[in-house]
């Protein structure tokens, strides 16, 4: 008797990509991060512009560009560290916060990543029973769910080169532009106001609070990759690849669809009257479901291409955890994971609204003070001068100034949510936990030399 055997296609954990395998080119970076910021999700981001922060589409769309650029230029200032020694983000953090400290945001980076999964299941199984009608009887969106997971842990286990050069460079980004353009189009012949605010929260618009307050929405989109950017760009062929590609990408792809989902919610509003429609506006097609719902639809076959950068990301960061583990059996667990989580939530008919704005902000808490303590290791203190066995077994066991600048600009970012102060939190938090870091290390550098002195001068 014969047995099929699935053939595991060729991994790369924990170990540095050899050169021969660092091909992506800033073409094929700027098409797998334009390609990761498409997505359903951002739509639903982009809604909560207008809906929690009352802000009208201009101020949407200022908001939107200005926190683009700035996240993605800094998920390129955190992709520089890990992709120049071709190692995964995690591994990249063990010079920094030491070998078992990398343990800790390992562990973060896979719950948030698993809970992404959760999301993007979700609003994929939502976004087919909007679409087709409930095609499938009133059960539509939780028979679809177990059906994307399996093509999303497919992905997951083709790996990063296989998804942007067999799959989105030759079909997928092409198809997912055109939608794009095609809903732009239609967003713009309905001639929206761009000076309407919601009149149910134009009463708690606060101005340059909310501005601020959107401004960290829209910068924890892109900020919420950097955990994840040198598991991919750690493939790009240099620095120089790597930078260009993503900055454009992201910043392009979260611009639009952060406005994309501003202006739906509002044509939403006009055509159902005072209050934001049910399901979700991001999901709902625009016109006559016969002429309008093939580009929305499109971009939810896209948003496969998210899901598995969240499964696959997962995979990799345990790997972190557990060198001598496969990638196979984390792939389908988290995919697996993800998928119950997605049941459970449609099955208790939860949704994406308040808790998915609480999950962004909190994500910026978290990993946007840690970036701080990144981008001042690589650019200010180390300055790249890294040893290749630092990312291995010769990384020390926890290194303190980085944990002694990360949490502080955590309790800053929520401190300034908690208290409404009339800031935005992601750039104190930043700049903080930058800050520290840079005086911790020099007094962590002095007290090592003062040692070392010691050492050569006794008896």
């Amino acid at each position: 008797m014969a047995f099929w055997k699935i053939r595991r296609p060729p991994e790369w954990g924990t170990e540095p990509v050899p050169p021969g395998l660092r091909i992506l080119r800033a073409y094929d970076l700027f098409i797998l991060w334009s390609s990761l910021g498409v997505g359903l999700l951002v739509l639903a981001a982009g809604t909560l512009l207008v809906s929690a922060f009352g802000l009208t589409l201009w101020e949407a769309f200022a908001v939107s560009l200005v926190g683009s650029v700035i996240g993605s230029v800094m998920l390129a200032a955190a992709a520089h560290h890990g992709s120049r020694a071709g190692v995964p983000t995690m591994v990249s953090l063990r010079p920094i916060l030491g070998r078992r400290g990398s343990y800790v945001p390992s562990l973060l980076n896979v719950l948030q990543l698993v809970l992404w999964t959760m999301f993007e299941l979700l609003v994929m199984g939502t976004a087919v029973a909007v679409l087709s009608n409930d095609a499938l009887g009133p059960w539509t969106a939780e028979i679809s769910v177990p059906l994307w997971a399996v093509v999303v842990a497919a992905l997951a286990l083709g790996g990063p080169l296989a998804v942007v050069r067999d799959w989105l460079e030759r079909f997928g980004i092409w198809l997912v532009w055109a939608s794009t353009a095609a809903i732009t189009v239609a967003v713009l012949l309905h001639g929206l106001n761009g000076d309407l605010r919601l009149p149910s929260v134009a009463s708690n618009f606060t101005g340059a609070p909310s501005l601020l307050l959107g401004l960290d929405l829209v910068v924890a989109m892109p900020v919420s990759w950097w955990p994840v950017i040198s598991d991919y760009n750690r493939f790009a062929r240099g620095p120089r690849d790597s930078a260009v590609g993503t900055v454009l990408g992201n910043t392009i792809a979260n611009t639009l669809f952060y406005v994309l989902g501003a202006a739906l919610l509002l044509l939403g509003v006009s055509a159902s009257g005072l209050s934001p429609p049910a399901p979700p506006p991001c999901l709902r097609p625009i016109g006559p479901p016969g002429r309008s719902a093939l580009p929305l639809l499109i971009i939810l076959v896209d948003e496969t291409d998210n899901a598995f950068a969240d499964v696959y990301s997962a995979a990799v960061s345990t790997q972190n955890l557990a060198p001598r583990w496969r990638q196979f059996w984390p792939v389908v667990l988290f995919t697996a994971v993800g998928a119950t989580g997605a049941l459970l939530l449609l099955f208790l008919g939860e949704g994406i609204g308040g808790s998915y704005e609480s999950f962004l902000l909190l994500l910026g808490a978290l990993f946007v003070p840690l970036l701080g303590t990144v981008v001042a290791d690589s650019f200010l203190v180390r300055r790249q001068g890294y040893r290749a066995e630092e990312f291995a077994d010769g990384a020390p066991r926890w290194r303190w100034p980085a944990y002694a600048s990360w949490v502080p600009g955590i309790v800053l970012y929520l401190a300034i949510l908690y208290f409404q102060f009339p800031v935005g939190a992601t750039l104190p938090s930043f700049a903080l936990a930058l800050g520290l870091h840079v005086i911790f290390s020099k007094v962590d550098a002095s007290r090592v030399a003062r040692a070392a002195a010691a050492a050569n001068t006794a008896p």
